[in-house]
């Protein structure tokens, strides 16, 4: 495996550099609990650092209070550290700062180590926590663009979509296939990939929750889900009737078409006149013509849900483009 330092690592290292030189600068005791905290605080996402960062804050300053009063009460003396965790960590949990449990007993090992809870220590592990948080802030403002790699992935899954509908229509075509169907279990894997880094992307913008590529991804599964479906009812096709041919012309242009833009009129439109000609035809004059063409009836009203899937996201976009939209 190649040594690789990726921009999390780098800027864990330069956050603990720059959080240790204001700790020392400041002449703070214990000033390596500033760079630890750091540490501890960055985060994958700006989001994700703003609610650890947080969570830290609150669970420190419950921790120095109810360490403070119960050593300058009690003593300070091993059982009483065992009891104060005791105590300590049901109150956290409550005040839903479980990720700051470490962080804060750090602090509350300073004041056992002390023995004495002076306004001066609390000045200095208050700077301690600030200079750690702040630094992690500070740090995480910077997150590479998920752009380039989720267009990448999207560009590389349509080419897979338009595979698949290319193979599904040569079926319907010819009644046989020597496809494997790689392609689908690619494309599930790849659209698992690709939600994922997008909902990365998306918790980086703080000012906006929407994001254009989660919500893409999200639409492909749901039609690579009905593609799923429709692969049972493929497969019981007896031989290829009179209807099989528009079938497959239409899942051909379909899979020419496969790209982010908006094409769904068009090809709902061709899925109505595709229906018209069905019901003009003349009724089914043997059961496995009967059966075969209920198969591809079923066909087409899976991908009728198919286009409005892709439909509703375009929708979607529209609305928020006028959100004075009346009722």
């Amino acid at each position: 495996m190649p040594f690789k330092i990726g921009y999390r690592t780098l800027k864990t290292a330069v956050g603990v550099v720059i959080a240790l030189s204001m700790a020392e600068a400041l002449k703070l005791d214990y000033a390596s609990s500033a760079a630890i905290i750091t540490i501890l605080c960055i985060s994958v996402t700006r989001k994700n650092s703003l609610l650890v960062s947080w969570a830290r804050f609150v669970a420190c300053m419950i921790g120095i209070v109810m360490s403070a009063v119960m050593f300058e009460t009690l003593g300070y003396k091993p059982i009483i550290v065992g009891l104060f965790i005791l105590l300590f960590i049901p109150v956290v949990l409550v005040a839903k700062s479980a990720q700051g449990i470490v962080t804060s007993s750090v602090i509350v090992m300073h004041l056992y180590t002390q023995k004495q809870a002076t306004f001066a220590f609390f000045l200095n592990e208050l700077q301690l926590i600030m200079i750690g948080i702040g630094t992690a802030l500070l740090m995480n403002l910077y997150m590479p663009s998920k752009d380039n790699v989720l267009r990448r992935y999207r560009i590389e899954f349509e080419q897979k979509l338009a595979v698949i509908l290319q193979e599904l229509a040569a079926f319907i075509r010819e009644g046989e296939s020597d496809w494997d169907g790689k392609e689908i279990s690619e494309a599930d894997h790849l659209l698992k990939e690709s939600k994922t880094i997008a909902l990365q992307a998306m918790e980086n913008h703080l000012l906006r929750e929407e994001d254009h590529y989660y919500h893409y991804f999200a639409m492909r599964e749901k039609q690579l889900e009905i593609i799923e479906r429709i692969m049972p009812h493929l497969a019981s096709l007896e031989g290829a009737v009179t209807q099989s041919e528009p079938i497959a012309d239409f899942l051909s242009e379909l899979s020419a078409a496969v790209s982010p833009t908006n094409s769904v009129p068009y090809f709902m439109l061709r899925l109505e006149e595709l229906k018209a000609a069905f019901r003009a035809m003349p009724l089914p004059a043997t059961r496995e013509e009967f059966e075969t063409r209920s198969s591809l009836l079923y066909v087409m009203n899976e991908f009728e849900q198919y286009l409005q899937v892709k439909d509703a996201l375009w929708s979607n976009k529209q609305d928020k483009k006028r959100p004075f939209r009346k009722a």
